[in-house]
């Protein structure tokens, strides 16, 4: 029997790339839920090739525009917010994929657990701003949560079979992104087009900028510390500029296990889809021998501030993670909207630590306050109208 699939943010960059493993594993699964955020021609075309049982766009207005693209009776259709969390909330689907980018992405994590379906997850906000309840949820229940990131797919791999209590530390990889090399001087003057430009991987907008700041490793870590369990002094994070090693784990004897792969999203999404099993596909292959040789060095705090805000808010604990998060959505969407420059992307984020409210235990209540304080805070104290 097929697995019935749902995909959050089917016209995204890791819902394309997820069809494209559907395609590849037609006989193993099955698409039934399709969303997006306003792409109607792709979701259209996406729903015609796979005939799901539903879509949903968040943009309620091109509804009309959907309807009349699909024109299938037996595909139900929703819209906005509501349409999306019904779509996650499918207890007659065995796994959804959330390949939806930011803040947005948290609820229908939340939704798709509690209505007792497998999640293979690719929103790293999720856990950043929720990781206690979700790990919960987790706790209560037979659900199970699937790492979609390579970095996480990566510890993930090497931890089977493994007891946690022999592990002295994990070893996050991250390829520097495009301004590894240059100058803090340099990067006074980052244009959006340059910060887009990632040497490696093929990603939306927000994530790419997220790389650039090193940001993402910073949200990785944390996500880390909820996926596997151990706190910010035992995960450690190096530069590997070739982003052939996704991660590693280090044991309490000093033997240390990486996982290898050229730097394709569709591996680690395919795992997802399929674990425990690691099905056939033609994917490209690694050739160690034409790589010739791998490189690996410390980030630079001096650049990548952002890591040590992540780090600073995941020992602080409490609402510091998700107000992080909160913030450095807005900004990222200040500086694509060239409101902003690229460094002051660190600036407002430590800014918005400090001033936040902080809640020792935030509940979902909690965080919809904190998205709302941050909204105010971007708007009234800096004068931002950061899109989320």
């Amino acid at each position: 029997m097929k697995r019935r699939l749902s995909i959050l943010g089917s016209t995204g960059s890791i819902g394309t790339q997820a069809l494209e493993v559907v395609d590849n594993l037609s006989a193993e699964l099955q698409v039934v839920i399709l969303t997006a955020k306003s792409n109607v021609s792709l979701l259209a075309e996406q729903a015609r090739k796979y005939s799901p049982e539903m879509v949903a766009l968040a943009d309620e207005t091109r509804l009309p525009e959907l309807r009349r693209l699909l024109a299938d009776p037996d595909i139900t259709v929703a819209g906005g917010r509501s349409g999306l969390l019904e779509a996650a909330s499918r207890s007659d689907v065995d796994l959804c994929l959330n390949g939806l980018v930011g803040v947005a992405g948290m609820e229908p994590t939340i939704a798709a657990l509690e209505a007792g379906t497998d999640v293979a997850l690719s929103n790293k906000e999720s856990l950043v701003m929720a990781g206690d309840h979700i790990t919960g949820l987790l706790q209560e229940s037979n659900v199970q949560l699937f790492p979609v990131d390579s970095e996480h797919s990566a510890i993930w791999q090497c931890l089977t079979g493994e007891d946690l209590s022999q592990v002295r530390r994990l070893i996050l990889t991250g390829s520097g992104g495009p301004f590894r090399t240059w100058t803090r001087e340099q990067m006074e003057k980052v244009t959006v087009r340059e910060a887009l430009q990632h040497p490696n991987w093929d990603m939306g907008p927000k994530i790419t900028v997220d790389s650039a700041t090193m940001m993402n490793k910073g949200l990785e870590v944390i996500e880390a510390r909820w996926l596997f369990g151990l706190g910010p002094d035992r995960i450690d994070i190096v530069v590997h500029p070739q982003s052939i090693i996704h991660s590693m784990v280090e044991f309490v004897d000093s033997s240390v296990k990486a996982q290898l792969g050229v730097p394709d999203m569709k591996v680690p999404i395919q795992y997802a889809l399929t674990y425990p099993d690691h099905q056939p596909a033609e994917w490209p292959r690694l050739d160690l021998a034409e790589i010739g040789q791998l490189t690996f060095e410390p980030p630079d705090p001096g650049k990548f501030p952002c890591i040590a805000l992540a780090f600073e808010a995941l020992e602080r604990g409490g609402s510091a993670p998700a107000v992080l998060n909160l913030a450095n959505d807005r900004a990222v969407a200040a500086f694509l909207s060239e409101q902003i420059g690229y460094t002051t992307i660190p600036r407002i984020l430590e800014q918005a630590l400090a001033a936040h409210p902080y809640v020792a235990h935030p509940t979902l209540a909690d965080i919809a306050s904190l998205t709302e304080w941050t909204d105010r805070y971007f708007q009234e104290e800096l004068g931002w109208e950061a899109g989320r």
